[in-house]
């Protein structure tokens, strides 16, 4: 913050510029292009690549709601996918019955959303992509530093979207967010959108936005980066703690880790059949439960047209979810004694009925 302020440059300087390097170098990417927020940079992902009006972008059906606002405000229509049972994330085989309906009729992108941090199945959802001749975009506000095989989370696809929010596993003091991509041409644009179409100042080439990341939340970003890697490590450790222990008690089902697949833990999400009798439990003892997210996408007022196809995966999945507290500064003790309560409710449910 000294550094920033005594320099006396706050807009697209520096630091803007040291953080893009740096964020790419970690992503192993050819560009970092920062913005204001995840939901511009999605917004400016799909207006860089020319979609807007007149085309359909799919995303799954649960997913933050921030995700659909994107691609409003980019002037595409949404459309809707179910997701996998297992990842949370969009199912290529859902994914590859809309592509082949009416409703695939002018699908330009996917969005592929690593929820809660797991990496979706790329090399499927590649498979149908690559036969409908759509681009597989990412959205991986809650992945950073996950990766697939081998590959982090983020680079998978032709551009991927960042939000670094301050409860993101790479967060700002405030909004923030970037667009990554290997194709410098696009990352050219985008610098242009972020900034009224501006290549040289005050000369707006094409019409552009006002969506530049602040010089102050880079300078933020760029500390939080040295230790994300070491974060990660500790949601990981966390994660297998809570994941032995809960299979073990059998009262909830814990999120798989899949092959060739290390998650980013953004949250931890369990399934329960009697989610809501264990949310008020777990909430009596003091252990603070959440929902990501009570509602999918077309369960929402503004949404409901996005949806052309069932969507069961996803449906019963938004009455069994439940997100447990994972974050690096959670002890292992705390750890164990959460899984010793929410393994405690079998005790008391089947002593209920004995």
């Amino acid at each position: 913050m000294r550094r920033v302020l005594d320099g006396g440059q706050f807009v697209l300087g520096g630091e803007v510029e040291g953080f893009e390097t740096e964020f790419a170098r970690f992503l192993n990417v050819g560009a970092t292009v920062g913005v204001a927020s995840g939901t511009d940079a999605i917004e400016l992902m799909l207006r860089g690549l020319g979609i807007g009006r007149g085309d359909k972008v799919v995303l799954p059906a649960l997913t933050a709601d921030a995700c659909a606002a994107g691609v409003n405000r980019a002037g595409a229509e949404v459309v809707l996918a179910d997701i996998d049972a297992q990842t949370f994330t969009i199912s290529p085989r859902s994914l590859a019955k809309l592509l082949e309906s009416p409703a695939g009729v002018a699908v330009k992108a996917v969005l592929v959303v690593h929820l809660y941090g797991q990496v979706a199945d790329w090399a499927a959802l590649r498979q149908v992509a690559d036969l409908h001749g759509v681009f597989l975009l990412e959205d991986a506000a809650q992945a950073h530093g996950a990766r697939w095989c081998g590959r982090m989370a983020g680079t998978l696809g032709h551009a991927a979207a960042f939000s670094f929010y301050p409860t993101k596993n790479l967060g700002a003091l405030g909004d923030a967010g970037a667009v990554v991509t290997g194709d410098e041409m696009l990352a050219d644009r985008l610098r242009r959108l972020r900034q009224y179409g501006w290549r040289d100042r005050y000369v707006s080439e094409e019409m552009g936005v006002n969506s530049r990341l602040d010089e102050l939340q880079a300078a933020f970003l760029r500390v939080k980066l040295q230790t994300l890697e070491e974060n990660t490590s500790r949601r990981r450790a966390l994660a297998a703690i809570y994941t032995q222990r809960l299979l073990a008690g059998g009262v909830v089902e814990p999120p798989p880790v899949l092959p060739d697949s290390s998650p980013a833990y953004h949250q931890y999400v369990v399934r329960s059949s009697d989610r809501e009798a264990l949310r008020l439990y777990l909430a009596a003892a003091g252990i603070p439960v959440t929902i990501h997210y009570p509602r999918a996408l077309h369960q929402q007022p503004a949404y409901a047209h996005c949806q052309t196809m069932p969507l069961p995966v996803t449906e019963l999945a938004v009455r069994e979810i439940l997100s447990l507290p994972l974050h690096p500064y959670l002890s292992d003790e705390s750890a164990e004694v959460l899984c010793e309560v929410v393994n405690s409710f079998s005790s008391r449910t089947n002593d209920a009925t004995m």
